[in-house]
């Protein structure tokens, strides 16, 4: 069977734009990856940052005993198992300051065990 130069050059032309997107500036931003750790009433780091529509991918790892990772505002509620790494993603959509907290009772500190995640506005082009 013989092929006509038009229809390989068209289907050449359809095999590369997902290359030529990425060459326009059209790929997906990278992922923030941010390690933090839960043990005894406290995250670290107790504070994180992120652009609006950055994706974000948090690697925890309770040191002690089992604790909980809560960002109601982004609807997540992770258990963290004593020593076993989880990883919790997400989009970064809203802008703002949102509280996370433990979401598994651990002790008499439980109600201070708390952080922040700041989402900087993106900006406009």
């Amino acid at each position: 069977m013989k092929i006509s130069s038009k229809v390989l050059m068209a289907t050449l032309a359809v095999s590369l734009l997902p290359a030529m997107a990425c060459a326009q500036g059209q790929e997906k931003p990278p992922v923030k990856v941010i390690h933090m750790t839960a043990q005894r009433y406290k995250f670290t780091p107790n504070v994180i940052t992120a652009i609006q529509g950055q994706r974000v991918r948090i690697i925890i790892t309770a040191l002690d005993r089992k604790h909980g990772f809560k960002l109601a505002a982004y609807h997540i509620n992770q258990v963290l198992l004593k020593g076993d790494p989880a990883t919790i993603e997400f989009t970064a959509a809203k802008a703002g300051t949102f509280t996370f907290r433990c979401s598994v009772f651990c002790g008499m500190g439980h109600l201070r065990m708390k952080g922040k995640l700041i989402v900087k506005p993106a900006k406009k082009p």
